[in-house]
């Protein structure tokens, strides 16, 4: 993508997707639609909403980065992972607030009904089983899509894992992301109604976009 392009695309595909999604739920009849829509077709809604925050997300945090209106490498092919993401994400999403009630229920863990506890267990068992999974598959196609734009030798598996920073993943995305970021993040998503956690974590991929470049 040339410069010239960058300079008002990037920009201004940004501004209309979060936009749009503030439109949504602000207007109450639209709001209404958006979560009638959500609970009958969860995974194409998961899609949609990740491939587009996610994406403005990387789009922001690249341009913050490299402090000009930028794009990284493939960004339809990032859009595409992100939406299959998203889907991965939607099902998921489902599966630990269903099991955490049940141990809750069962006595297997402590809270009885506590709305706060049943959210805060969620965002913990999932940032801490989920979470480092779905970070490192997003880490190696990142590294491929990279090697793929280099063009530098084959962008196969062992080049994929042998270039990523394994320490830096685990010392600072692990050990302080998740605990610091993610788990108090997601324990306010997770009190939130269902039809609007997923597009409330899609969203908070923006945030921590913008949080990582502004670190570095």
């Amino acid at each position: 993508m040339s410069n010239r392009v960058s300079r008002w695309l990037i920009p201004a595909f940004s501004a209309v997707v979060i936009a749009a999604f503030a439109l949504i739920l602000i207007i109450p009849g639209s709001r209404v639609v958006f979560q009638n829509v959500s609970d009958a077709h969860p995974y194409i809604l998961g899609f949609i909403k990740f491939g587009l925050l996610a994406t403005v997300g990387e789009l922001i945090s690249t341009s913050l980065r490299a402090r000009r209106w930028s794009a990284p490498v493939y960004v339809p092919a990032r859009m595409l992972i992100w939406g299959i993401i998203g889907v991965w994400i939607t099902y998921m999403m489902k599966i630990y607030p269903n099991g955490v009630s049940a141990l809750m229920t069962s006595g297997l863990l402590p809270g009885g009904d506590s709305v706060f506890l049943r959210a805060l267990f969620t965002s913990m068992t999932m940032n801490l089983t989920f979470g480092p999974t779905f970070m490192a598959v997003h880490k190696c196609t990142d590294k491929w899509l990279e090697l793929r734009a280099q063009k530098k030798g084959k962008a196969g598996l062992r080049n994929i894992i042998s270039g990523i920073d394994w320490y830096g993943f685990v010392s600072f995305t692990l050990f302080k992301t998740v605990p610091l970021f993610w788990i108090p993040a997601h324990t306010i998503t997770f009190l939130l109604p269902s039809s609007y956690q997923v597009i409330m974590a899609a969203s908070l991929s923006v945030a921590l976009g913008i949080f990582l470049s502004l670190k570095k």
